[in-house]
């Protein structure tokens, strides 16, 4: 911004250079715009060191913020991997459509109860399905 300084210094120097006085309205005139320039001029300047100042500070925020960003997304995906699978099966007792951890129909040693009637529910395993639908129905569709 040394530019406007050096362009308000011209002004005042050609402003002095052809001898205007002050003393007349004209020159009062003149030299009130000149300093009206310079100020201005000053303004502008502090403008954009504020605006510098601004910019790396933004700058700071945002690496400060992804690094934030990256370690919160970082936890988030640990956790997706835990996510428990549920399959939703009708009880062959009280032919209610419960949720069972889907990890839990494959154990021999876990008992499945039925949550709404208690009672033990059976699973076999139908061409390598457990969920009790029948695969000739989609064989059907095609």
């Amino acid at each position: 911004m040394e530019f406007l300084y050096e362009k308000v210094a011209y002004l005042k120097g050609l402003a002095d250079g052809l001898n205007i006085e002050e003393t007349t309205k004209e020159g009062r005139l003149l030299v009130s715009i000149i300093d009206v320039l310079e100020d201005f001029a000053d303004s502008i300047v502090e403008l954009n060191e504020d605006a510098d100042e601004m910019a790396e500070y933004i700058e700071a925020m945002d690496e400060d913020l992804t690094n934030i960003e990256e370690d919160l997304y970082e936890d988030d995906e640990d956790e997706d991997d835990d996510d428990i699978d549920f399959v939703e099966v009708e009880c062959p007792n009280c032919h209610e459509e419960v949720y069972i951890d889907e990890d839990l129909l494959y154990e021999d040693d876990i008992d499945v109860v039925c949550p709404r009637c208690n009672e033990k529910v059976e699973f076999e395993e139908v061409d390598g399905c457990c969920c009790n639908h029948d695969f000739d129905d989609f064989d059907d569709e095609e």
